[in-house]
């Protein structure tokens, strides 16, 4: 038997600077990894954080070009922002781009958490208060009056107090349905991520002049900018105390130029993707991880669609439970390959979420790189296509 199964690598990388050529880099680090512990296989993936390429390429954008984009958009008219998420890494530098090409800004903050698990009050706290977070809207001193302790758990941060030092000349209110917002301005940012296409469309048809989202955002230089066509701003980090990194931008081109440039070195066809947050909830402060807008926005064609397969433990807890141990494996080996090419609806693929291989690869190498200070921005994934039966 072969007691090896999926394996996920970091790999050490350079610090990766604007105009590098990161697909030589990232072929280099792959190849001289494996000439040191291992070696590379066909259906490998090598996966690439999002960060380095958007680094490499020089996507940022400055609080000042964010402003003139939203000046140009919305003019000298009051701006309502709905449901931003609680994220001083994520969107800070965003509402204070807002807020400096806003007249006036009023900031809608979901309650008790925002739309990926940050909060800072508890549904606990609601339920004892007897609040009913779908109908009832308060203003920040109302809010205070009931909950005067708003510090996130976590990060000991007021969002509210901040959010308002960030956004200038703001007023806040706190409410779930973002039509409330239409009481205040016909003219709307929806920052929400996920929803955000189910949010825009509310609000227009409640009765809004102007929505724009987040993904609608420098989707083209402004003032020399960086930019993403898709994305916009979604998806982007702090990068300094007046600018962000946008999400990269040309990710297919990326990820198939290192594809054939990791099979020029080393003759193995090896699957290639670029990552970004990890598809995941924290079971303790109930965050969940994804504040990008996909986990990968590229990747090569075999990392396309879900996983097939079936549930080991429901095959050997019925199918082969009355066989030998030897038998069992030869038995479960069988039942493998002859296995129907869409197990959805059956039975015996229950409990096999049908994620998208990606979305699983990407969650992987997100939490083998981690966000922190292991310098493993590259990520080795191998025989995570090698099953039981092979």
């Amino acid at each position: 038997m072969d007691y090896q199964g999926t394996i996920s690598r970091g790999i050490r990388a350079p610090i990766i600077k604007q105009g590098d050529d990161l697909v030589k880099i990232v072929a280099d680090c792959v190849v001289n990894a494996s000439k040191q512990a291992f070696e590379l296989h066909d259906k490998d993936v090598v996966a690439v954080t999002e960060a380095v390429l958007a680094r490499a390429q020089g996507n940022y954008a400055t609080v000042d070009q964010i402003a003139a984009d939203i000046k140009a958009k919305f003019g000298d008219n009051v701006i309502g922002l709905v449901n931003p998420i609680f994220s001083r890494n994520r969107f800070s530098m965003i509402l204070k781009g807002i807020a400096k090409g806003a007249k006036k800004l009023v900031i809608q903050l979901s309650y008790p958490t925002d739309e990926v698990g940050n909060g800072f009050i508890s549904k606990e706290d609601l339920y004892d208060k007897k609040i009913n977070p779908y109908a009832d809207v308060f203003t920040e001193e109302q809010f205070r009056a009931i909950f005067p302790n708003l510090k996130h758990k976590f990060t000991g941060v007021d969002y509210i107090d901040y959010y308002k030092q960030m956004g200038g000349n703001c007023e806040i209110i706190l409410a779930n349905d973002p039509c409330e917002m239409l009481k205040h301005t016909k003219y709307v940012i929806n920052a929400d991520i996920h929803t955000r296409r189910l949010t825009k469309q509310r609000l227009l048809d409640n009765g809004a002049e102007l929505v724009v989202s987040l993904d609608e955002i420098l989707t083209q230089s402004v003032d020399g900018s960086g930019y993403n066509k898709q994305f916009g701003v979604l998806g982007s980090n702090l990068a300094t105390d007046n600018s962000v990194k946008l999400f990269p931008r040309d990710c297919q081109s990326f990820v198939d130029s290192l594809q054939a440039l990791l099979f020029e070195k080393t003759g193995k066809h090896i699957e290639c993707m670029v990552y970004g947050d990890g598809a995941f909830k924290d079971p303790v402060g109930g965050i969940w991880e994804l504040a990008d807008p996909v986990c990968s926005p590229a990747f090569t064609s075999g990392l396309a669609g879900k996983p097939n397969e079936i549930k080991l433990k429901y095959i050997a807890d019925n199918d082969i439970a009355n066989l030998s141990s030897e038998e069992a494996v030869e038995a479960m080996k069988q039942i493998i390959k002859q296995k129907d090419s869409d197990l959805v609806g059956s039975i015996k693929s229950q409990g096999t979420t049908p994620r998208q291989l990606t979305d699983l690869l990407g969650s992987l190498a997100d939490l083998t790189s981690g966000s922190g200070d292991k310098g493993t921005p590259i990520i080795l994934i191998q025989n995570y296509f090698k099953y039981y039966a092979d």
